[in-house]
């Protein structure tokens, strides 16, 4: 945690020179101290303090100096911290400004020179302010602050990107946010250009792409090499598993990902079925533990990055990337994962982003605290969102067509679901409306046993419905079956245009697609059991057969 600071301001060195050592002496264990010539200086120096999240405790300046009297110089500062103690350092012929002082701009004390012995005339007096201030004194929050609308599209996006690479950030709602108001005022930044994103070193993104906030806040979208042995596209568990044994047994390999480490199972906000982990533990904390196991074997890994497309020269990949930049590869492991599918329900997409999400419960649980919330969906992922959810809203309902959960959610959830009161099961019930005017108001349910519909108010709608597979980027001619996800290794056989594809002598490998040297592995593939365990087993032997691949080659 940053250091509260003790300003200090005298034109006299010498002056200045004495009570900074006196105040350091006793001071800069607990506080940064901070001293100037200047009171112009001193001012100037405030305003960029204030821009990056420092805090004054104390303000103590000398009374007599040119550029301005101290009593003007402590009015100046009260504007950039009004907490801050101010003392002033006066003589004794200036005891009547003083004086007058503490009633026109609120001085706190006013000290004599000179003020030897210290531990008389200076500590007792200083201790007793910095007292009196950290009574009240609440730390601010030191790192990234985002100001936006609370439903705003976009400000929702960088917030689920930064929560999603398990970044800290704080959320300022302009609207209800009288510090977000006081940062906008500070930067000049008018409320039409929000979100507005602000770094610790004092600047700041306007209506940044995710990219720029990536960039900003220290990941890497530019690769170092040309040249790796095995590309791995997307950050899921079995891509996360793909980069740990590739980096451990060797490969030069670089991992890519879009958005954020983790994919569905990073959103989870609770996994509880994980080997060797008898409480469970998030997808964010599964996910900062693998990405840390695979980058201290070497792996390079670059977020936020998408791959555009794949070409071929020769035996060599060529992934264009969607800042243009290329990365030639041995091999490539596509696994890309799956996506929430688009709910048909009329009115879904004026209200994505603003009290509609896809996924993204641990993202926006606070914002929905105290409110009525709707989840669509009956798989773990969705259960999982509603116990996490429950901890916030005062009710949250589950909306599935079928009569209950027993088909596609495992039991330890609907146990957990069913001891949890404020979560209700709404069984043969479908969304067929959202209504509101800038942001979610109300949903339209359709009983579709009774046939009836009813219109009742939503906090948020969180929607965890089907598994649509990210295949549509690959531009590559490549198997897949009829719901568009990766064929496989003997799964290809089954098709009629194999043959005209695959002109090897030997059969692909077990996770091979029907172009050599690219694999599929986790809830991408064809025919995968879509679970993080084996997901996780997937990735780990698509890098046996990489090795396979390279040794061949």
């Amino acid at each position: 945690m940053k250091k509260p600071i003790i300003f200090l301001v005298d034109d006299d060195p010498a002056v200045l020179k004495a009570v900074t050592r006196d105040v350091k002496s006793i001071y800069r264990k607990e506080y940064r101290i901070m001293s100037t010539q200047s009171a112009n200086e001193g001012l100037e120096a405030l305003e960029d303090l204030k821009k990056r999240g420092e805090v004054v405790a104390l303000f103590l300046s000398d009374q007599r100096m040119p550029e301005m009297l101290g009593v003007e110089f402590l009015e100046k500062a009260k504007v950039f911290y009004p907490e801050a103690k101010r003392v002033l350092l006066t003589a004794y012929s200036d005891t009547d400004a003083a004086i007058k002082a503490i009633n026109d701009v609120q001085l706190d004390y006013y000290l004599m020179k000179p003020w030897d012995p210290p531990e008389e005339k200076l500590y007792p007096v200083l201790n007793d302010q910095l007292e009196e201030w950290q009574s009240s004194y609440i730390p601010e929050f030191e790192g990234i602050r985002i100001v936006g609308y609370q439903w705003s599209p976009k400000s929702h996006a960088i917030k689920d990107f930064l929560s999603g690479n398990l970044i800290p950030y704080q959320f300022l709602d302009v609207e209800t946010s009288e510090k977000g108001r006081e940062v906008l005022e500070l930067n000049n930044i008018d409320h039409k250009e929000l979100p507005a994103v602000f770094f610790q070193d004092g600047t700041n993104l306007v209506n940044p792409s995710l990219q720029e906030v990536g960039d900003k806040a220290g990941m890497k979208s530019q690769a170092s090499q040309t040249m790796y042995d095995v590309a791995i596209i997307g950050a899921g568990p079995a891509g996360l598993a793909a980069a740990v044994y590739g980096g451990s047994e060797g490969l030069n390999t670089v991992l890519i990902e879009k958005r954020a480490p983790g994919g569905q199972a990073g959103t989870s906000s609770r996994i509880e079925n994980y080997l060797g982990f008898p409480k469970g533990l998030s997808g964010a904390e599964l996910s900062r533990r693998a990405i840390s196991q695979a980058t201290r074997f070497g792996i390079e890994f670059l977020s936020p990055q998408q791959v555009n497309s794949i070409s071929f020269h020769d035996n060599y990949k060529i992934l264009e990337l969607e800042d243009g930049s290329k990365i030639n590869a041995k091999s490539i492991i596509v696994t890309t994962g799956v996506d929430y599918r688009k709910h048909p329900a009329k009115g879904i997409d004026n209200f994505t982003g603003a009290g509609i999400y896809y996924g993204a419960a641990t993202t926006e649980a606070h914002a929905v605290k105290d409110q009525e919330v709707y989840i669509v969906g009956g798989g773990n992922s969705a259960g999982q969102a509603a116990m996490y959810l429950s901890k916030f809203a005062s009710n949250v309902y589950i909306i599935i067509r079928k009569p209950d959960l027993s088909s596609s959610m495992s039991q330890y959830l609907i146990d957990q679901i069913g001891d949890t009161e404020n979560i209700k099961v709404l069984g043969f019930t479908e969304v067929v409306e959202t209504l509101g005017d800038e942001r979610l108001e109300k949903v339209v349910l359709k009983d579709n046993e009774q046939g009836t519909e009813r219109t009742v108010n939503a906090g948020a709608l969180f929607i965890f419905i089907g598994a649509k597979p990210k295949t549509e980027w690959l531009n590559i001619d490549v198997i897949k079956d009829p719901r568009g996800f990766l064929e496989t290794g003997n799964g290809l056989t089954r098709y009629e245009n194999f043959k005209k594809i695959w002109k090897l002598e030997r059969e692909p490998f077990l996770l091979e697609t029907c172009s050599p040297g690219i694999f599929a592995a986790g809830d991408v593939r064809s025919g995968a059991m879509n679970r993080v365990a084996s997901a996780v087993g997937e990735g780990s032997m698509a890098i046996k057969f990489v090795h396979e691949y390279l040794a061949s080659n």
